[in-house]
Parts: C-alpha cells; sequence; structure tokens
C-alpha cells in the first residue's frame, strides 16, 4: 500500500510486478508451443508453424509495440534501480535456489522445465528491479531519484 507521496510499497504490489513480468516474458515466448509472439510472428514468418497464422498483421503490430513498451518500462526501471550487476547477482539468488532445489530432487531440470526456470528468472529480476527502490528505501531510509535539469 502507497502513501500519499507514494513511498512505500507492499508484498502485494511486489506480486503483482512480478505476475506483469511474467505475463511480459510468456507472452514474448512460450516454450509450450503455439501461444507466444515469437511463434505467432516469426515462425509463419520462416515458413514454419499454422499457415493460418499467418495473417493479422495491424494486430501483430499492435501486440509487437505493447511488448515493446513493456519491456522498455522493466528494463529501464530495472537499469536504473539495480544496473548489470544487481541483475546479475538477483540472477545468482535464484539460479542458486533451483539449482538446491534440483539437488534435492524437487526440481527435475528436464525438457522444458529448464526454459521455464529462465523465464521464471528473468521475471524476477525484471520484477526486482521494478520494485527495488522501493524496497531499498524501506530498509535504508534513502530516496533513489533521477536528477532531472
Amino acid at each position: 500500500m502507497a502513501n500519499s507521496d507514494g513511498s512505500t510499497l507492499s508484498w502485494s504490489g511486489i506480486f503483482v510486478r512480478f505476475l506483469l513480468a511474467l505475463v511480459l516474458v510468456y507472452a514474448t515466448w512460450n516454450p509450450f508451443g503455439g501461444k507466444s509472439f515469437v511463434e505467432w510472428v516469426f515462425l509463419p514468418l520462416l515458413g514454419k508453424g499454422d499457415p493460418a497464422m499467418a495473417g493479422n498483421a495491424p494486430v501483430k503490430f499492435l501486440l509487437g509495440v505493447v511488448l515493446v513498451i513493456g519491456w522498455v518500462l522493466y528494463l529501464q526501471a530495472t537499469r536504473r534501480s539495480i544496473g548489470a550487476a544487481g541483475s546479475l547477482l538477483v540472477a545468482a539468488l535464484v539460479i542458486g535456489i533451483v539449482w538446491l532445489l534440483s539437488s534435492w530432487n524437487v526440481l527435475a531440470l528436464q525438457g522444458p522445465v529448464i526454459a521455464h526456470a529462465l523465464l521464471i528468472t528473468v521475471a524476477l529480476v525484471l520484477a526486482m528491479g521494478m520494485s527495488w527502490s522501493h524496497i531499498s528505501r524501506r530498509m535504508s531510509g534513502q530516496v533513489d531519484t533521477d536528477t532531472v535539469e
């Protein structure tokens, strides 16, 4: 929940940012096949996939623009808040957790599970980047700002 100045963020806010990142990542590419932008747009161009998916150019264009807007928003927020080093650290943390779960035989890293683990890792990095300024302020009391002159 945000104060009137928008300075706080609840767990539900972080979760919503993560869900939106998951939608963005899976809408771009889905390892299950047939239900993502990459397969809907690029496979017909390569002569693969369902020939019925070759039409609807205006819809594909608009969806592509919406996806690019989403990626730009998330990537820019992530770059500004945690940067490349922070992104690598978040990814390393998630990969370490996946590796630990795999070593405990909780996750079987075979087939599409690896692709899903990668996509979820990307979504977690994006969600952390989108939420980090709020989390950092809550932990340290310091405010992150962009100086505009």
